[in-house]
């Protein structure tokens, strides 16, 4: 399935990564879709947090990385012991990938695992160049006031 996405193009600016988003939203893979499953938590202004049940898995098991704006967590369980005789296993170790794509100034702080849950910490720090700014209007003869003064 192709989104033609040209209309929106016409009206924003920056938004060149979102096409490839969408597109990448739309083909995941649905079959591993729901493990581990997962929470996304607003937790304070510009503070995240996203957390994975991981049960079965150790902190060494569990790797947590960023690169190019993209969360991903991989979950890689040791071979189970060869003499342990289940009558019933519903505890999923199976090794799993899930990615978080990060808008933009998104930052990983941390991860911690407690209790069979990993949480992931995430702040959202937008660059003081980047934040809002008033702009000054000021009439065509200040400006040539000013011109002058700085000549």
């Amino acid at each position: 399935m192709k989104i033609d996405l040209t209309p929106l193009y016409a009206n924003t600016v920056g938004f060149d990564r979102f096409g490839s988003l969408l597109d990448a939203a739309l083909s995941a893979d649905r079959q591993s879709a729901g493990y581990p499953p997962y929470d996304i938590e607003l937790v304070g202004e510009n503070k995240y947090a996203i957390t994975l049940a991981v049960a079965g898995f150790q902190e060494n098991e569990i790797d947590v990385q960023v690169e190019k704006g993209v969360l991903t967590v991989r979950g890689k369980k040791d071979e189970p012991r060869k003499d342990s005789r289940y009558l019933h296993r519903g505890i999923a170790t199976r090794s799993f990938e899930r990615k978080f794509n990060l808008a933009d100034h998104v930052e990983v702080v941390n991860a911690q695992m407690d209790n069979g849950l990993l949480k992931v910490a995430l702040i959202k720090e937008i660059p003081e160049a980047m934040k809002p700014r008033k702009i000054p209007v000021s009439g065509a003869t200040a400006a040539i006031e000013s011109d002058a003064v700085s000549a």
